[in-house]
């Protein structure tokens, strides 16, 4: 089997959060092109139908369901609801997730601390319980991809909103212990580890909040913040045959920020 055979994903299928925009639309339309069936999750209807759309004219199925991954409840409605329509899923990607909050901790109410440790940790654990719970109940194998971030493993410069890097290092260890857990059954699990990119809630901190992108940018050894099609490529290898001896990896790709 050739490599180009080997990165395809024809005949899968893949459960995408947070795919109407941004790193998951990027995700969703590079699976398809690879192959993949796609369902898409997100909170706006209208960006959903418009990424589904764009998947449908490669010739591709693509399921949409509106709901808020944020919301547990809503989550594990949204995933029950989609392996019923779909019957199954090969790939899930716990895409979902941002910082939404620039408060620094000891004034960050309760409530918020929680709403927002939902959105980027919670989601992944239903996603994975139910999508994955099906791949292991199915028994033919499967790929789990977390989107993590580099503040999983440094904290973000000039900028507050802690709960952030919290939820994502949560994301990592969760990575790493389903990995070792779902290995014996054939699913892999990995991270991916994103720096800035130019996605539209980036675009609007850097609006707001000019300073922290600018410093962000200055820190970069390639001196500028990545574009959301830079990412999706990572993806399918680990969504593919490629990746199959890859677990528990968490791959780095920002740039060159970290190495600093």
């Amino acid at each position: 089997m050739g490599i180009l055979d080997r990165l395809s994903l024809d005949g899968k299928r893949a459960f995408i959060t947070g795919g109407s925009r941004g790193l998951g639309r990027e995700i969703a339309i590079c699976m398809a092109e690879a192959g993949a069936d796609v369902a898409l999750v997100a909170r706006d209807a209208n960006s959903l139908e418009e990424t589904a759309e764009r998947i449908r004219k490669l010739g591709r199925d693509c399921w949409t369901y509106v709901g808020d991954v944020g919301d547990p409840e809503a989550c594990e409605a949204v995933c029950v609801r989609a392996l019923q329509e779909t019957d199954t899923f090969d790939i899930l990607v716990n895409n979902v997730g941002g910082r939404r909050a620039n408060i620094p901790i000891e004034e960050m109410p309760i409530a918020q601390w929680k709403e927002l440790v939902d959105l980027n940790l919670t989601s992944a654990f239903v996603c994975a319980k139910v999508i994955g719970g099906a791949m292991l109940e199915r028994g033919e194998g499967g790929r789990v991809i977390n989107l993590a971030s580099i503040n999983a493993l440094v904290a973000g410069r000039g900028i507050a909103g802690r709960h952030y890097e919290a939820a994502k290092a949560g994301v990592l260890m969760l990575t790493r212990s389903l990995a070792t857990d779902w290995a014996p059954k054939g699913i892999t699990v990995n991270a991916i580890c994103p720096g800035i990119f130019a996605t539209d809630p980036n675009k609007i901190w850097a609006q707001k909040h000019p300073e922290v992108i600018e410093a962000y940018v200055k820190n970069i050894p390639m001196g500028k913040l990545g574009e959301p099609e830079d990412l999706g490529p990572l993806a399918v290898y680990l969504a593919s045959d490629a990746a199959r001896y890859m677990t528990g990896a968490a791959l780095v790709i920002d740039g060159g920020y970290t190495c600093w």
